[in-house]
C-alpha cells in the first residue's frame, strides 16, 4: 500500500513518520532512527520527510513528546482518578502495568536506554520519574497517609515497576495477577476486598480463583 501511494506522490504524514521512528527506536535503539532508512522502510523519499519535520532532531523531540504524553500523562491521570478506597486507587494505577494503551513498557525501556547516551534524554527521564512519583505520593496523601509514608509507598510501587521494565522481566500475566492481592497488602497495609479484585481482574479479562484468604469480606 505504501508503495502504491508513494508512486502517486503521497508524502505520508507526521504520524506515519513518527510511528516508523517509534518502531525503529524499539527495535534497534535511537541510532537506528534516521531519515533515509525510515524513508526506505516507508517507500517515501527523503524530501517528503521535510514537509513535516525540520530535521532529525525535531523528529526525535516528537518521539520524546509522544512518550511523555502517553506514559507519564496516563500514569498521572490514573493516580488522580476517583477511588473509594486506597486499594482501588492502587488498582487504578496498576491498570497501566497491564494495558499497553495506557503505559507502553517497551517504549519506556527504549527511552531509558536512550538516556544512557544522552544527557538531555536523561534529564527528561529524571523529570518524568519525579512527576510520576509525586502523583503517586499525592494519591496516598489523599487517603490520609503522612508525607513520608506516602513517599516511601509511592517509591515502592514505582521503583518496582521500573525494575520490571529495566530487567525486561517476562512474567506470565496470570502469575502476576495472582500476586496482586499480596502486592496490595504491601503497598497499602490493607487486605483487598473481593469486589475490588473482581473489578480489576474483570477489566483485564482475567478470571481465576485466587482463594478466599487473598481478600477481605
Amino acid at each position: 500500500m505504501a508503495q502504491a501511494l508513494s508512486e502517486t506522490g503521497w508524502r505520508g504524514s507526521p504520524d506515519v513518520w513518527l510511528t516508523a521512528a517509534y518502531e525503529a527506536l524499539l527495535e534497534a535503539g535511537v541510532d537506528s532512527v534516521k531519515i533515509q532508512p525510515l524513508g526506505k522502510k516507508l517507500n517515501l523519499s527523503r524530501a517528503s520527510f521535510y514537509w513535516f519535520f525540520k530535521d532529525r532532531e525535531e523528529l526525535l523531540a516528537a518521539l520524546v513528546s509522544r512518550w511523555r504524553e502517553k506514559n507519564t500523562g496516563n500514569l498521572v491521570k490514573r493516580a488522580s482518578a476517583y477511588a473509594d478506597t486506597l486499594v482501588e486507587a492502587i488498582l487504578n494505577v496498576s491498570d497501566c502495568w497491564f494495558d499497553s494503551e495506557l503505559f507502553d513498557s517497551k517504549f519506556e525501556f527504549a527511552v531509558r536506554s536512550w538516556a544512557l547516551q544522552s544527557q538531555d534524554i536523561l534529564a527528561e527521564v529524571q523529570a518524568a520519574d519525579q512527576l510520576r512519583m509525586k502523583a503517586l505520593t499525592d494519591m496516598f496523601m489523599r487517603f490520609g497517609l503522612s508525607e513520608m509514608s506516602a513517599d516511601v509507598r509511592a517509591r515502592t510501587i514505582y521503583l518496582l515497576q521500573i525494575g520490571y521494565i529495566s530487567m525486561q522481566t517476562n512474567e506470565d500475566i496470570n502469575l502476576r495477577m495472582k500476586r496482586m492481592p499480596e502486592y496490595l497488602k504491601v503497598f497499602t497495609g490493607y487486605t483487598p476486598q473481593k469486589k475490588e479484585l473482581d473489578r480489576f481482574f474483570s477489566r483485564h479479562g482475567i478470571s481465576f480463583d485466587y482463594g478466599e484468604s487473598a481478600y477481605a469480606e
